[in-house]
């Protein structure tokens, strides 16, 4: 997703703050930032199956969210899935 100018760290803080982070059916939810474009901000999610991703999308926690979201984004966001394979995540 890319950030209104100047608007990538109030987008971050945002989303690190997601309800998704406690939501025991998200196992995985990483947000990244574009090295190249300050205002490009990336959000990988992993989920139990796609049906708790729709019904956790579909709650009042997550509208909230992404009603504050929305003015802090330009253009339209790009979503691709994806089935890990493997691989590893430590901060």
């Amino acid at each position: 997703m890319t950030a209104q100018p100047g608007k990538a760290a109030e987008l971050i803080a945002l989303l690190l703050d997601a309800p998704s982070l406690t939501h025991e059916d998200c196992v995985v939810f990483l947000v990244g930032r574009s090295a190249g474009n300050p205002d490009v901000v990336y959000v990988t999610e992993g989920w139990t199956s796609q049906e708790a991703h729709a019904a956790f999308f579909a709650s009042a926690p997550a509208q909230a969210l992404v009603a504050r979201l929305q003015p802090l984004l330009t253009g339209d966001s790009d979503y691709v899935d994806e089935v890990p394979v493997g691989g590893k995540a430590a901060f």
